[in-house]
């Protein structure tokens, strides 16, 4: 009766009930909350009593009595059931008590029958609290193992998605003699899929079809599964199509293998036959397209598929909405990501961590401080403060939303921070320019749990020299190439190319891009868009041929940033032509693809070509945008087609609901004033929304200078000066435009410019490429090894050149007549470049720093005719070609 009546015992009678039975001294009463007591109990009960004592203790939760109890029948040299050890051990898994678990494993001699079930059990709690290694140890000592000894093992090993091992025990599993039932052969299935392992996959579809388990449905799906994930869809679809009966899950598998391989087509095929054969669709197949579709990308097709699933009667989940959230952010399209997110709030479908991770992310993308601290405060509410995905989205937030110190605070309410906390709080540090600060945290990361990796290393090395301290980034950089735990990647090196870019340095991040390669690191898109822009330039032109062909023996030509930029850089580097071949050998083009083209054509002022090109984008269906506008009201400026021009400008609000920027209105002065329409010009100025910035006065007195317009001049150099008033080129304009209409009542100004520019030296400088070599020039400077032979050809020009020139503006330049500071750097570099070659050039390209001067324009004209070649000089206004005695600027600059 004992057995009987000690399960249905209450708390309260225990003490009470079981003295009466054994008659204990009345100094040793049971108390369940007295170890001395437990001891005394065990030491008069029977063996049956003491399991079913422990199995109530166990039973209730109190297992750390139960485990004084079990220490106690150690000490007597007693045994215990394997059910109540069994028992003890489930409810270590229940509570997830692994140190409770490791005790118990410590009285493993004190079970009766210590077998096979007895030590798989053992084995479970290891494994199911996280603790593989010793799961392993376990199941390495053991002398038998069953089915179900291998079925714990591999479920710790899917469980932790250690995929390779999964395989690995299944073939010692076999060598074992044992093989998978209906229940295991899945998980092994999935373990091959996902570590990509086709033929192990093919072996147990072998092993699948011998053992008569081809009729069994999670088994069937689980090989289709395999030959999905490893690519293989001709074999999945053999499969499939093999198949007497197919569920939902086949289906799925298939219409997601198409997608994962880029045959949406395909893909979407699948799916309507699954309609038409009316299979029941689920939410699970419409997050798969709605999953897909977003990922490729096409976030309205996915927006199509939510609005089927709804018609049909499905209601989008929790995965739904954080696939189009995360879709629309991801795309580029955040404030519609986050209207979804609100949304999905106002339908009443609670968030989860992704979600809330995407929506701050998008946040972050829009700097919406304020949207975020919502988001934040809503994560908070639901219990996401520890969430570490949620944490480090809002840490790269507030980063970049200026906002440091609240940055700090969620770093700091992190409990098992991951690198990425790390690195997201350092990179804001650098971010703010606070490097001091991003190199404390990195010594405390050292220091922790958490060592930096190299993404770490690279952002510090980022940090530092966009904040301009590029010696600090190499020492940095140096110090990586001697770690030992952490090696550079082709990150790092892009890390400093980048750098080096964005400070002007593009001989250092040209020479990096070389040492890069000659240390067998690979280039990769990131690090050609890098350093393209450091040959943007004319006298770079060999340099961007170098590039390209990286870029094809590296086949990075599918790359379509890569292309587009490119097309860009041919085209700022002199080679308008190449642009056009790369862009007519593109098979897919997007909108910076047509507007980089564009922009160059206008840059080489063929204003047709721009024309034509834009009306082949608009009949492909493709919307222009802000790019695209700006190069075609220069266009039409270029044409001089001033009532067309002002047509596209209205149509960017009118049409298109595009706000326009500074720079269209920059351009619609351009058009204005190339036409000789000063009056309108201004009259556009008076009216704009906005404030008028430096641009819009430059392109005013370009347009007074070129039409002799001394009254606007005086006003627009006023407005340049009141703006900048420390620019010296400035201050020489202003300076010369005065002594030309003579206003007394600025002779304190003037008087004190003049004492500014008092011998300051002429800083006219130019650049050429001869024969892969580039030369610098100096305005009044000589090249001492051709000095007689440069001043012997420039001596015949001047004639010639008085003779061509019909300037009729004003005459004001902003580098020194030739009397005063010496023949300018262009007029060197052209003559270096005409005598200082074996054969006469085809092609000159020269590089100024300033705009150059009416007469070095009419010398360059006379020159492309005189020599018959092709003149590429870029200054400071505009990129200038020459040829045939005529300009592609028309004498605008």
């Amino acid at each position: 009766m004992e057995n009987l009546m000690m399960p249905c015992m209450s708390l309260s009678k225990l003490p009470v009930i079981i003295p009466q039975k054994h008659k204990p001294d009345s100094s040793s009463g049971f108390s369940p909350h007295s170890n001395n007591s437990t001891r005394s109990l065990t030491k008069k009960s029977n063996p049956r009593f003491r399991d079913t004592h422990l199995d109530f203790l166990c039973g209730n939760g109190r297992l750390n009595e139960a485990i004084t109890v079990l220490d106690s029948i150690a000490t007597q040299g007693a045994k215990v059931r394997r059910n109540t050890y069994i028992n003890l051990l489930q409810a270590c898994i229940d509570s997830n008590s692994i140190h409770l678990a490791r005790k118990l494993h410590a009285f493993l001699n004190l079970v009766t029958e210590t077998d096979v079930f007895v030590k798989t059990k053992l084995l479970s709690v290891y494994a199911k609290c996280g603790c593989l290694d010793d799961a392993r140890e376990v199941f390495e000592d053991m002398r038998e193992r069953n089915l179900y000894t291998w079925s714990a093992m591999i479920g710790a090993y899917s469980r932790d998605q250690r995929w390779r091992e999964v395989v690995e025990l299944f073939f010692l599993m076999v060598q074992d003699g044992l093989f998978p039932d209906d229940f295991l052969f899945p998980k092994i299935l999935q373990a091959c899929g996902n570590c990509g392992d086709f033929e192990a996959g093919k072996l147990m579809h072998s092993l699948v079809i011998k053992l008569g388990m081809s009729c069994v449905r999670r088994v069937r799906n689980s090989v289709l599964a395999v030959y999905v994930k490893c690519g293989k869809l001709i074999w999945a679809r053999r499969f499939f199509e093999s198949m007497d009966e197919k569920d939902g899950v086949a289906w799925n598998s298939m219409i997601s293998g198409y997608f994962q391989i880029g045959k949406n087509d395909e893909a979407h095929r699948l799916f309507d036959k699954m309609c038409r054969e009316e299979i029941k669709l689920g939410v699970v197949t419409f997050n798969i397209l709605i999953r897909s579709y977003n990922q490729l990308g096409q976030c309205d097709v996915a927006m199509e598929m939510v609005k089927k699933m709804e018609s049909l009667g499905i209601t989008p989940d929790v995965f739904t909405w954080t696939c189009m959230i995360s879709g629309f952010a991801q795309n580029g399209r955040t404030s519609q990501a986050l209207d979804l997110f609100k949304e999905m709030s106002f339908v009443g479908v609670m968030p989860n961590g992704v979600t809330l991770t995407s929506a701050i992310s998008a946040c972050t993308d829009l700097k919406s401080l304020a949207m975020g601290m919502e988001i934040h405060s809503l994560a908070v509410k639901m219990g996401f403060t520890d969430d570490v995905l949620v944490g480090n989205s809002l840490i790269n937030m507030y980063s970049k939303c200026e906002e440091l110190e609240a940055a700090e605070r969620v770093f700091d309410m992190i409990k098992d921070k991951d690198v990425y906390s790390w690195n997201s709080m350092i990179a804001g540090y650098c971010q703010a320019g606070y490097c001091g600060k991003a190199y404390e945290l990195f010594i405390k990361m050292q220091e922790s749990d958490v060592p930096p990796n190299v993404i770490t290393w690279n952002v510090l090395i980022s940090g530092y020299i966009q904040n301009g301290n590029e010696d600090e980034a190499v020492d940095l950089f140096q110090r990586m190439g001697k770690n030992d735990k952490v090696k550079r990647n082709t990150a790092s090196w892009n890390s400093l190319i980048a750098g080096y870019q964005q400070l002007g340095q593009k001989n250092n991040a040209l020479g990096v891009f070389r040492k890069m390669q000659s240390s067998c690191f690979y280039p990769n898109c990131v690090t050609i868009l890098s350093v393209l822009p450091a040959c943007a330039y004319l006298v770079a032109s060999n340099k961007v041929k170098e590039i390209h062909g990286c870029v094809l023996r590296r086949s990075l030509e599918s790359s379509l940033p890569v292309m587009n930029s490119l097309i860009d850089t041919y085209a700022k580097s002199g080679n308008i032509v190449y642009s056009r071949t790369i862009f007519d050998g593109m098979s897919s083009k997007d909108i910076i693809t047509w507007n980089s083209l564009i922009c160059g054509y206008v840059l080489h002022g063929f204003w047709h070509a721009a024309l034509d090109l834009f009306n082949q984008m608009k009949n492909f269906g493709l919307k222009p945008n802000r790019g695209t506008f700006l190069s075609i009201i220069l266009a039409h400026s270029l044409a001089g087609m001033v009532d067309l021009g002002k047509k596209v400008f209205c149509s960017i609000t009118e049409c298109y609901q595009i706000i326009p920027m500074i720079e269209h209105y920059s351009a619609m002065i351009d058009l204005y004033g190339r036409s000789g329409k000063l009056e309108e010009a201004m009259e556009f100025i008076e009216d704009m929304p906005i404030e008028p910035d430096s641009s819009i006065w430059e392109a005013l007195l370009t347009a007074c200078r070129i039409h002799g317009n001394i009254d606007l001049a005086v006003l627009a150099i006023e407005r340049l000066f009141d703006l900048e008033p420390g620019d010296v080129l400035i201050q020489r304009l202003i300076l010369q435009i005065y002594a030309i209409c003579g206003k007394p009542e600025d002779a304190l100004k003037v008087r004190k410019l003049e004492k500014e520019n008092t011998r300051r030296n002429s800083f006219g400088q130019s650049w050429i490429e001869v024969e892969n070599l580039v030369y610098t020039f100096v305005t009044g400077g000589w090249s001492e090894s051709y000095s007689d032979l440069l001043y012997s050809w420039l001596q015949n020009v001047p004639e010639n050149v008085t003779a061509r020139s019909s300037h009729s503006g004003l005459c004001i330049e902003e580098e020194e007549k030739e009397e005063i500071s010496g023949i300018h750097s262009e007029k060197l570099a052209l003559a270096f470049a005409l005598i200082g070659s074996s054969q006469a050039p085809h092609t000159i390209r020269i590089v100024k720093n300033i705009r150059m001067c009416v007469h070095c324009h009419e010398t360059a004209k006379y020159v492309s005719m005189m020599h018959h070649c092709e003149i590429f000089l870029a200054d400071s206004k505009c990129l200038h070609h020459f040829k045939n005695g005529q300009c592609s600027c028309r004498d605008y600059w």
